[in-house]
């Protein structure tokens, strides 16, 4: 399924975003990025294919520009090219690329990776750190652009822009997705529930809909996964929270309904396709009782349909007008991937050969798979997602390969020197981002510059003050200043007015001896004499 998907993509549609597969031919849809050919490559891995993933990574250092006039999703593009960089980044390794002597902490996907973040930073330039939906990647965000994004678009960047910031050493990625995080968290309702769309400047709530599915969902998502990724109580706390409300006021005989976030009260009484992630999401936090039970009331609905229907009416156990088509998700697939991996349950294998039988009698054409149209009567549509090869092809390989090397318990493992020491990678626990880009968790303990940036600079102050010796010299904490300026500069420190007779007879001993400070305080003390006028 997977090449003849990947190589008609390639025949008729590359350089193009995706494949038109009733036509053969191919077209932009996210920005012009390849981007079925990011999407797809750790896939490629997954499978096995090592020199084709080679080849795909040295096609992409060469043919993909991001300095280009083009209006990008904010969320679209961090899930999908962010995440696919990447992740690729991260498998090079395995995949018998030669890598930088720096690797993983430098590389050329992780340059790539970061170029395409840093062209989303302007979104996050708002009075509340809500970034924006849409920015252009070469004039950042357009002066009529609407202030208006879905809580997912607002919530779902943690996972990439933390691996970012601990690979670089840039915290500035990690900064915005936490304050964006924390803003939703900050706003939502008293009996703890979010909207779907809020204004970012204003942060007032335009869409008032709380569930856990469309324009919500990977907020959730990305809390739990944000949580493991980083060893994070509060993000973990965060999205405990939210699960008794969801529980609370949502839940009805183990389906989700969308309620109004302030009172409550049911507002749609649909079940949405993208909520088919949420029994994978509450066997992560180990719920899995409760997510067997909600996914074999979804997996009923494919059953009648030979698909997850985007709308689904609950009470009347149909499709909901125009809402009736199946674009090859991946999210049931999902669901079922990791609840046999706690389970090993065959119902759960039952699902995902069904989900092989369908996409083969229903959506198989000439020139790849064609999104469900309308699974009433199996019409189809002029479009393949590229998360039909990112994800749903993944999670159904990864659900009948249990030897396969994401499914690492940890027995296995490689140690790579980095210049910040030995570090352990590929020993599993791998987190996938919400467009299935597995994210090796141990890399981000691979490149803490930290630990070596504080013996460097202790052991610039030890030869600092040995230089010194003869000109004994006060630094003073201005009470009116800001944090890094509150050092003299140490020739100033040296010719104080004889007025002031030198009083270094109680300062002169090197702060880098008294017991009562930290090294960080230390250094925000300090860190002018090094910086200033440099």
């Amino acid at each position: 399924m997977f090449y003849h998907a990947y190589e008609h993509y390639l025949e008729s549609a590359f350089p193009y975003d995706e494949l038109r597969p009733l036509t053969c031919d191919g077209q932009d849809t996210w920005g012009s990025f390849s981007l079925t050919l990011i999407d797809a490559l750790d896939t490629l891995l997954i499978l096995g294919n090592v020199s084709e993933f080679q080849r795909v990574v040295s096609v992409l250092q060469d043919g993909v520009d991001f300095d280009i006039d083009v209006n990008a999703s904010v969320f679209e593009t961090n899930i999908r090219v962010v995440g696919g960089l990447l992740s690729a980044h991260l498998l090079s390794r395995k995949a018998g690329l030669e890598v930088e002597a720096g690797w993983p902490c430098s590389g050329p996907l992780l340059r790539m990776a970061e170029e395409a973040a840093r062209k989303l930073l302007p979104a996050f330039q708002t009075p509340t750190g809500m970034p924006y939906g849409t920015v252009n990647l070469l004039h950042g965000v357009n002066p009529g652009e609407t202030p208006v994004t879905c809580t997912a678009g607002i919530g779902t960047f943690i996972v990439e822009f933390a691996t970012l910031s601990h690979l670089t050493g840039d915290p500035v990625f990690e900064d915005v997705a936490r304050k964006a995080l924390k803003a939703l968290w900050k706003n939502r309702s008293d009996i703890g529930l979010v909207g779907n769309h809020i204004d970012v400047v204003t942060a007032k709530w335009v869409a008032q809909d709380a569930g856990i599915g469309a324009g919500v969902d990977s907020y959730f998502e990305y809390l739990v996964k944000g949580a493991i990724l980083l060893q994070d109580k509060e993000l973990m706390s965060m999205f405990l929270e939210y699960n008794k409300a969801i529980k609370n006021y949502t839940k009805f005989d183990d389906w989700y309904l969308w309620v109004q976030m302030y009172k409550g009260t049911v507002s749609m009484p649909v079940f949405q396709s993208l909520e088919a992630y949420w029994p994978g999401l509450q066997s992560l936090i180990g719920d899995v009782d409760n997510a067997m039970r909600t996914f074999l009331n979804y997996y009923t609905v494919w059953k009648q349909f030979g698909g997850l229907p985007e709308f689904y009416n609950i009470p009347q156990g149909y499709t909901v007008d125009k809402r009736e088509g199946y674009p090859l998700r991946p999210e049931l697939i999902e669901s079922a991937m990791y609840l046999y991996r706690a389970t090993r349950d065959p119902t759960l294998l039952e699902l995902g050969r069904d989900a092989v039988e369908s996409i083969e009698k229903i959506s198989k054409v000439d020139c790849g798979f064609a999104t469900i149209k309308d699974l009433r009567d199996h019409r189809l549509d002029n479009r393949m997602e590229s998360f039909f090869l990112a994800e749903t092809i993944k999670y159904l390989y990864l659900l009948f390969d249990p030897d396969n090397f994401i499914h690492n318990d940890g027995s296995d493992f490689d140690v790579v020197v980095t210049p910040f020491g030995e570090c352990v990678l590929s020993a599993g626990g791998y987190i996938f981002n919400t467009e299935a880009h597995p994210i090796d968790p141990a890399a981000l303990h691979c490149c803490r510059k930290r630990k070596q940036e504080q013996w460097e600079v202790e052991d610039l102050m030890r030869e600092f003050y040995s230089r010194k010796k003869s000109k004994k010299f006060t630094l003073k904490r201005a009470p009116d200043r800001g944090e890094g300026e509150n050092a003299k500069d140490p020739e100033d420190a040296s010719s104080e007015k004889a007025g002031e007779k030198r009083n270094s007879k109680k300062s002169s001993h090197s702060l880098l001896s008294c017991p009562s400070q930290s090294f960080n305080s230390k250094l925000a003390v300090l860190g002018q004499v090094f910086l200033d006028n440099t």
